[in-house]
């Protein structure tokens, strides 16, 4: 049922870390506000905003953990400066729901939807990335509630928190918005790279005004 992992860690990268990054055993709990409680006959997920037939496309739990499912092996960077690295993340392709979804052809930007209404924003070409995931098992088991069970999307090339926890659906933008964080004085594109960690870091062109 998968397909062959992919591997990009920091060792691949020259064994460094990010910027300001230290390794850490073992995975935190960090997120704002409790655990949903899952209740799968009322889960769903949609794509909706700037479809390209302007309509909305909604799997259940069922349909969409039936979803061709693969595996990429990845590090993941925390904003609060730990980093996970070489973890396997088992789920969805982002790739898989654009060619089931397709967005209209202006769109630029995606905001990712999650419990509560926590949101996350991100440029069109870091979410179409093939190693950008919907990750529904860490290290071939199912994620925990609190890592985000049923579903977390995964954007290893960005700080840990553009990938939220929890995710119910996806938005088709024309034009960038600042997510739940990005609202809250963390970077627009977030970067581990660049370290851009907070918006009095961005320069012009990589946010909209707060």
């Amino acid at each position: 049922m998968g397909q062959p992992v992919e591997r990009e860690s920091a060792e691949a990268k020259g064994s460094e870390l990010p910027p300001g990054q230290r390794i850490q055993r073992g995975w935190p709990v960090t997120h704002y506000g409790p655990v949903p409680k899952f209740r799968p006959e009322r889960w769903e997920f949609r794509v909706f905003g700037a479809t390209a037939d302007g309509g909305k496309r909604c799997w259940n739990h069922e349909e969409f953990t039936a979803l061709p499912y693969t595996t990429v092996v990845a590090d993941l960077h925390c904003v609060t400066k730990f980093s996970m690295l070489g973890a396997e993340w088992g789920g969805i392709p982002a790739p898989t729901i654009l060619a089931l979804a397709p967005p209209a052809d202006d769109v630029t930007h995606v905001m990712v939807w999650a419990e509560y209404g926590f949101s996350s924003n991100l440029r069109l070409a870091d979410f179409r990335s093939d190693r950008t995931i919907f990750a529904t098992h860490k290290d071939g088991e199912p994620l925990t509630a609190e890592h985000g069970f049923p579903l977390r999307l995964v954007v290893p090339h960005l700080y840990a928190w553009k990938g939220p926890k929890w995710v119910r659906g996806v938005e088709y933008m024309t034009a960038d918005r600042r997510g739940f964080w990005e609202e809250r004085g963390y970077h627009n594109v977030g970067d581990p790279w660049r370290e851009q960690r907070y918006s009095y870091q961005e320069r012009p062109g990589e946010g909209p005004e707060l």
